[in-house]
């Protein structure tokens, strides 16, 4: 059940107003614990999103500047983007659909922050505990915040806590259709969700563009999305309503590739190792998916550099 604090407002459904920030450290992240105020029911949530802004990737400079070499790497499909630029650097089987994983989770994240302020707090159901790993480790009737279980699922990768927040917020099937009509939003035409936290499914799926273009949305328009997934752990403090938490994030570009700031891992039997990562250097964002790959921060490494050695000229 969700349940508000009591300065808490519903978030209208307007316009989604991007807020200036700079590349994030990832570094811990703590905070005071946050004190919840139970109410007997659920309040109301938007009907409809926000409106959203759809990112830009242009491949006019890959159309006129031809690779020479293509980078080396074992994934089934990828995409380098500048998003300084717009610019696509790099492509390979970037509109075809392939299970993602919980890159998944990219999507969930946003729709959670579309529809509940993040200090709301959500009562944790048996259902959303008896998901199969990887697990933030909450338990049924543990109250937590939005922020919370966005740390979770997002640095634990816990298909616990993005179960939590798709049937907390409101019912499950509503989040699902959300999530969907958020990538119809985003014009993304090789996208579908039936699960909230990228479990293998025939009807489950996503491509390399489309991808790159829900990386290139959370990293823009959801600072405080982007601030949790930049952040190498996380200390969520014991309180009266939950144990205590220390979610470490399983992306470890974050430690090995300078200029990292994040963003998803995932992996599951059909869709391999997956991975949107992006990094900051000298002024220019690089971000980069990959599915279906062996050694997925590997790839990654070998696409951000790409990216880095091919400045965008006008």
């Amino acid at each position: 059940m969700l349940q508000n604090h009591p300065n808490m407002r519903v978030v209208a459904a307007t316009k989604h107003t991007p807020t200036p920030h700079h590349a994030v450290a990832a570094r811990p992240t703590v905070r005071p614990a946050p004190t919840a105020t139970p109410s007997p029911s659920r309040p109301a949530v938007p009907t409809q999103l926000p409106l959203v802004k759809v990112p830009v990737l242009s491949a006019n400079w890959l159309r006129t500047h031809p690779i020479a070499e293509a980078p080396s790497i074992k994934a089934r499909a990828a995409i380098v983007v500048d998003l300084t630029a717009g610019q696509i650097l790099y492509q390979q089987n970037q509109g075809t659909r392939y299970a993602e994983a919980s890159l998944t989770k990219m999507m969930t994240a946003m729709v959670a922050a579309d529809l509940a302020p993040l200090d709301t707090v959500i009562t944790v159901p048996d259902a959303a505990t008896q998901v199969e790993p990887n697990h933030m480790g909450i338990s049924t009737g543990e109250k937590l915040t939005v922020r919370e279980l966005l740390e979770g699922m997002l640095l634990d990768s816990g298909n616990d806590a993005a179960e939590a927040l798709a049937m907390g917020i409101t019912d499950r099937a509503k989040f699902l259709d959300f999530m969907n009509q958020k990538a119809a939003a985003l014009h993304l035409r090789a996208t579908h969700f039936t699960n909230p936290s990228g479990l293998d499914d025939a009807d489950h799926y996503s491509s390399a563009y489309d991808l790159a273009v829900v990386g290139a949305t959370l990293l823009s328009d959801y600072p405080d999305i982007r601030t949790i997934v930049g952040s190498k752990q996380v200390s969520i403090y014991s309180t009266p309503q939950h144990k205590a938490f220390n979610p470490i994030n399983i992306d470890r570009l974050l430690s090995t590739y300078p200029g990292a700031i994040g963003i998803k891992p995932g992996y599951t039997g059909a869709a391999g190792y997956c991975l949107a990562a992006a990094a900051t250097r000298n002024g220019r964002t690089i971000l980069v998916v990959v599915l279906g790959s062996t050694q997925h921060f590997t790839d990654a490494a070998t696409l951000l550099d790409f990216g880095f050695r091919h400045p965008v000229t006008h």
